[in-house]
């Protein structure tokens, strides 16, 4: 018993158990395994080189997820949606796993061998190779392993630090099995950026294509205010070392911890890294237009262009090239269709007029939403650039008849998922307006963003707002540029004055935490700015968790909601032939395509099947064990001093969840 317990500790440390026995050999076949003769590896900079961009994980060089679309992965947030909800919005139907989750070490296992076997060679000058390149490979190693522990940290809060590999030892890895304090994790990550930081190249081997200073800058800033504002906003609950209920007591009954100072901490440290890159790289400018053809405006082209070399804001990017056959069907999905996504009513309602009045504003110019070219008309850059509406330039080719291929619209009830427009707000971001990169080709080759300087200034500006509680002259420089570039000619002042939160909780869960409505309205619209910039870059559900922003959804259901169906446009959708229109509603029977005009005249996409089987046909709701995954039951049997009490295990559960397997949380 004793021995298969090891295996299954060292399988869970490697990996291994979810990728089955092929997979794994097969990765295990690579370095960094101890059985492989590492005296003729890992001694030139080319091994370095290759060994650190084989560990690359970000989602653009995930194999299969870019071709997913990297534009709709804010699909299930209240950004956008897509023809089927996710089960976070319905407590009780995650459970406790009995195997897999989060909790696996395989990747911090490769960048622990790495480094361990590296840094001696290279601190005593045994590494062949260019000095400054071999630096930044090591440089590399340790920004990989922060990268990888972020991915924990935001999972699953404490997690054990392990900076070596360890042996097949049945004690030793169980010991090492205990989990650190989150805090304690989140300073371990920024001290190996730190470390990252010094050795990293601005301008590396390869360019833009790899991790450079300004990467692990920005990154830096990142973590740091993840955890500055989990901090601050999660306080005074079981989600925060030393909180009421926090699990982690019981092991760590000597810890002691001041949360202001901790976060006070991680916003100081956001605030430094981020304000070095906001100063060193500019933002890419955008021409302005309607977004009828923006195929020469240089900020829409940064999220399509083939080539982001030369692009400044963009810090590290992914090439594709049909040569190598690394390629993928974005701008496909994103031009042919809706792309099984679409922005919400919540979402593009949140965006300013160009005046810099929001559209409920007396005064605002606001048009209505009866055509989607109202909608966009005289607003945020942003939405006119990035959203689709019918009649829009789709290619810059001209049609088989001499005229301009443009937008249809929008695909509401294709019998595609991938073409379908799930709300009718089509997203537009990373279009290609080539027809050869999109006309029955799935092999297009758009660069794929990883870090742009753009998270620099909207970093900055809430870690400093959030620390001294005041607009510094930096914020504003930053923020100023980017509404400059977002064509807002208004005041940041009169954005603020304007703002009516019991208006902009309608649109956004971020006008909350902790289940109250904010009260600062500069801070909401710190939130807002980030929310309009990155739109469909999926960085919000991380934003919605750091900022505790999902516990009024226990007595508020939130109903998703696109455009204004149930008005002049419902015209689009009628029968050539026979004049009939073509949308079902629940009460008309039959199989329904879309939502009742009775319930509201704009379409819901989850209020079309009201069977008891969809369970969020009432709107999503929230329990807060979900702002932390579950860890497997596996992992406490394996490490339990009883095996029949998984609670003698030095692990511990997360709050909320169950130390038995298919369980539904409860709520804390």
């Amino acid at each position: 018993m004793k021995n298969n317990n090891i295996n299954k500790l060292l399988i869970l440390a490697a990996g291994c158990l979810v990728l089955g026995n092929t997979a794994c050999n097969k990765h295990l076949d690579r370095e960094p395994l101890s059985d492989i003769a590492t005296e003729k590896y890992l001694w030139a900079e080319a091994h370095l080189a290759d060994y650190t961009i084989g560990a690359y994980d970000f989602t653009s060089h995930q194999p299969g997820t870019y071709n997913a679309g990297t534009f709709v992965s804010d699909n299930g947030t209240d950004n956008q949606a897509s023809n089927k909800y996710s089960n976070v919005w319905t407590p009780g139907e995650l459970k406790t796993q009995q195997s897999g989750g989060d909790w696996g070490f395989s990747k911090i296992r490769n960048m622990n061998y790495y480094l361990q076997t590296v840094v001696p060679r290279w601190k005593s000058g045994k590494i062949i190779g260019s000095a400054a390149n071999v630096n930044h490979y090591v440089g590399e190693g340790y920004f990989l392993r922060a990268y990888t522990y972020f991915t924990k940290l935001k999972a699953l809060g404490d997690f054990p630090i392990l900076r070596k590999t360890y042996k097949d030892e049945m004690e030793e890895l169980v010991a090492i099995s205990k989990r650190s304090p989150r805090n304690e994790v989140a300073r371990f990550i920024l001290s190996d950026l730190d470390s990252a930081i010094a050795l990293l190249q601005n301008t590396p081997p390869s360019g833009k294509n790899r991790i450079s200073k300004n990467a692990a800058l920005l990154f830096k800033s990142r973590v740091a205010l993840y955890e500055g504002s989990w901090l601050t906003y999660h306080k005074g609950t079981a989600h925060v070392p030393g909180g009421p209920g926090w699990p982690g007591a019981v092991l760590n009954p000597d810890f002691k911890i001041n949360i202001d100072q901790e976060a006070e901490f991680f916003l100081s440290q956001a605030m430094d890294a981020s304000a070095q890159v906001a100063d060193a790289v500019p933002l890419t400018m955008s021409t302005k237009d309607n977004g009828y053809n923006s195929s020469e405006n240089p900020y829409f082209k940064m999220f399509g262009e083939a080539d982001l070399s030369k692009n400044d804001e963009v810090i590290l990017w992914r090439q594709f090239s049909k040569n190598k056959n690394v390629t993928h069907s974005v701008p496909v999905f994103i031009s042919k269709g809706g792309a099984n996504s679409g922005y919400t009513r919540g979402f593009v309602d949140n965006f300013l007029m160009q005046n810099g009045l929001p559209i409920y504003a007396p005064g605002s110019g606001y048009k209505g939403d009866d055509s989607l070219q109202l909608v966009k008309a005289d607003r945020d850059n942003r939405l006119q650039l990035f959203m689709k509406a019918p009649g829009e330039l789709r290619l810059t080719d001209k049609g088989a008849n001499g005229s301009p291929v443009v937008f249809p619209k929008p695909f509401l009830l294709a019998a595609s998922a991938e073409e379908r427009a799930v709300t009718g707000y089509s997203v537009k971001k990373g279009l290609v307006y080539l027809s050869s990169q999109v006309e029955n080709n799935l092999s297009s080759v758009s660069g794929s963003i990883v870090f742009r300087a753009a998270e620099a200034y909207l970093n900055y500006i809430e870690a400093s707002y959030m620390k001294n509680k005041v607009l510094d002259a930096k914020a504003l420089e930053y923020w100023n540029k980017l509404r400059n570039r977002a064509k807002i000619s208004g005041s940041i002042d009169e954005t603020v004055a304007a703002t009516d939160m019991t208006k902009e909780a309608l649109n956004d869960f971020g006008a909350y935490s902790h289940g109250q409505l904010l009260a600062d309205k500069v801070l909401y619209n710190i939130r807002r700015e980030r929310r309009c910039e990155f739109m469909a870059e999926g960085m919000r559900w991380d934003d919605l968790m750091r900022w505790r922003a999902l516990d009024q959804l226990k007595t508020k259901p939130y109903i998703i909601e696109g455009f204004k169906l149930w008005g002049p446009m419902q015209k689009w959708y009628v029968d050539d032939k026979t004049g009939k229109s073509l949308l079902i509603t629940p009460e008309q029977g039959g199989v329904a395509n879309v939502s009742s005009p009775k319930e509201s005249p704009y379409i819901r996409p989850y209020r079309t099947v009201l069977t008891s089987s969809n369970l969020v046909k009432d709107g999503y709701r929230w329990t807060s064990a979900h702002y932390l995954n579950p860890i497997a039951i596996e992992h406490f049997t394996i490490t339990a001093k009883d095996p029949k009490d998984n609670k003698t295990s030095v692990i511990y559960q997360n709050p909320g969840w169950a130390l038995a397997p298919n369980q539904a949380p409860t709520d804390i």
